[in-house]
C-alpha cells in the first residue's frame, strides 16, 4: 500500500503565498501505466473539489478557481517515490479549507479530478492539512 504524507499549510494573509507538499512512496501500478497525483480541498459548507493534478508524463491540470495562481510540480526519484508540491500564490479567503493530496492510476484530466473528489474510496490519500487565508 502506498504511503502518502503531506506537509505545509497553516495561516497566511490574503495576497500571500503558501506551499504544500505531498510525499508518495511505495507506489506500484495496478496495470494502468498512468499515475496521477491531485490536490483536493474542502471548505465549510462545500463539497470536496479537485483543484490541481499532475501525472507521470508531466501533464498538469488546474481548475479555473486556481489557474494562474497555483502551480503543481513533481520531483520523481522513480515512479514509486515522488514529491508533489502545490505552490499557492496570491491567495484569497476562498482558498481556505482542508487540503488533501491523493495518488491513483489515472491522468491529469477533469474526469480524474471529479472521480476522486466524489469517491472517497478511490486513491490513496494524505492526512489532510488546514489552510486559512486571513483578510
Amino acid at each position: 500500500r502506498p504511503r502518502v504524507v503531506q506537509s505545509g499549510g497553516g495561516s497566511v494573509q490574503a495576497g500571500g503565498s503558501l506551499r504544500l507538499s505531498c510525499e508518495v512512496s511505495g507506489w506500484t501500478h495496478s496495470g494502468f501505466n498512468r499515475r496521477a497525483v491531485g490536490w483536493f480541498r474542502q471548505s465549510p459548507g462545500k463539497d470536496r473539489e479537485g483543484i490541481a493534478a499532475i501525472d507521470n508524463i508531466g501533464t498538469t491540470l488546474y481548475t479555473d478557481a486556481v489557474k494562474g495562481r497555483f502551480i503543481i510540480s513533481q520531483d520523481s526519484r522513480n515512479n514509486a517515490e515522488l514529491i508533489v508540491t502545490l505552490q499557492m500564490d496570491s491567495v484569497v479567503p476562498d482558498d481556505s479549507g482542508l487540503y488533501a493530496c491523493a495518488v491513483d492510476d489515472g491522468e491529469a484530466a477533469d474526469w480524474w479530478l471529479q472521480l476522486l473528489a466524489v469517491n472517497r474510496r478511490r486513491g490513496y490519500w494524505g492526512q489532510g492539512t488546514q489552510v486559512t487565508v486571513d483578510t
